[in-house]
């Protein structure tokens, strides 16, 4: 499926660009790229970095998205479902509606992927009818609960009202049902979601994983001292669904991680795994003490193991959480170079690292070496001798 593609672009998206030119010179060695809705989709799949979701019904909807995107956001989603009770939907759609104007209008929509959370295909309707100069600023939607036998109206409704105003409009189908979760019948619907997410590659930019309803499904509610990926049930779902929909042959889509949904103090029981070195290197000791106060040593863990198992970006609901997720995106100048170099090796081989600490073979790491320079275009990567306590401290402080 295609769908219609604007002759003038009206984003202009670029990580960091909050930050002042000299704090900018002193972190990174390469700097992240521009992008803008023409950019490869992988790109802006993976710059959806933190998406962070905002309630619809907010009585200053427009400003706050505003006030997030100057902040460095490079993704927000105006939440519809989960977030709004059932009484105030249909005043949270206009209102959602009338920030999109308004957003659009003052361009302050520019420098930010902007969606909307639907809880009904008739949502999806009514917001385009309704959209004045707001189409400007809207580039797609999210649609809870996705299954395959009800996924193809929905994505088949994004092409049509994307050709209807003259623009591409991108889905991110929310995989968190009992046919994903539930075990005996897995394999089949998720070989049926790749049959379906293939024929509209054109319009699906990410397919998120909505862990909080995957949880539910069993009465569960993963304590904060708890990864995802120590709840068995949900790591196995995550584990097939990239099996499945996050292959690096080409049939694949980026697959984002699922939200971290803890942000204030509370009473211990486990210490903490986030290590004190690296922050009494960098004289942060105080502000590695913020971090395990704030829940965000547990986000710090989980980030890295939706890496190491194929996971990109973050949903998240709390503005704190936004540096953490950007901050760990950063390409380390070590991860770059062996990257680069693996790259450069068109006959195979293995050779030591440049830094003395691992071997890099060039047919195996392909295409980890790939998406890592793909990364740094969207990240950037990082000065020599700048760690993520540098980059976390540096966003934190904005």
């Amino acid at each position: 499926m295609t769908a219609a593609t604007p002759q003038t672009s009206t984003k202009s998206i670029k990580h960091f660009r909050h930050l002042a030119p000299d704090e900018v010179d002193r972190l990174f060695h390469l700097e992240p790229e521009q992008l803008t809705e023409h950019s490869d989709p992988r790109l802006l799949a993976l710059s959806l970095g933190a998406t962070l979701y905002v309630p619809a019904d907010r009585v200053d909807l427009a400003a706050a998205v505003a006030r997030r995107i100057s902040e460095g956001v490079c993704a927000i989603v105006l939440d519809l479902e989960d977030a709004i009770g059932d009484h105030a939907a249909s005043a949270a759609l206009e209102n959602a509606v009338d920030a999109l104007d308004t957003l659009a209008r003052t361009g302050a929509a520019r420098e930010s992927q902007l969606f909307v959370r639907v809880r009904t295909l008739d949502c999806l309707g009514r917001i385009c009818e309704g959209l004045t100069s707001g189409a400007e600023a809207l580039s797609g939607f999210v649609f809870p609960k996705f299954t395959a036998r009800v996924g193809e109206t929905y994505l088949r409704a994004v092409a049509e009202a994307g050709d209807r105003l003259g623009r591409r409009l991108y889905c991110m189908p929310v995989l968190e049902t009992g046919e994903v979760i539930h075990r005996p019948g897995r394999d089949v619907e998720l070989t049926a979601l790749q049959q379906l997410l293939d024929r509209y590659r054109s319009i699906v930019l990410a397919v998120r994983v909505g862990a909080t309803d995957l949880c539910g499904t069993y009465g569960i509610r993963r304590d904060r001292d708890l990864t995802i990926y120590d709840v068995g049930v949900v790591a196995s779902a995550i584990g097939d669904i990239v099996n499945y929909l996050g292959r690096a042959d080409g049939s694949g889509h980026v697959i984002t991680g699922p939200v971290w949904e803890y942000f204030a103090d509370h009473e211990r029981l486990f210490r903490s795994q986030l290590r004190t070195t690296p922050f009494e290197e960098q004289d942060a000791v105080r502000f590695r003490e913020h971090l395990v106060s704030r829940d965000l040593d547990g986000l710090l863990r989980e980030l890295i193991l939706d890496r190491a198992n194929g996971l990109s970006g973050k949903t998240v609901i709390h503005p704190t959480h936004i540096a953490a997720v950007h901050a760990l995106a950063v390409v380390t100048l070590e991860e770059y170079r062996d990257a680069t170099d693996v790259l450069a090796e068109t006959a195979g081989g293995v050779r030591a690292s440049e830094f003395r600490n691992k071997m890099n073979e060039a047919r195996p790491h392909r295409v980890w070496a790939e998406n890592v320079v793909r990364r740094a275009r969207v990240f950037g990567v990082a000065a020599e001798g700048v760690t993520f306590v540098d980059l976390l401290t540096a966003l934190a402080a904005r």
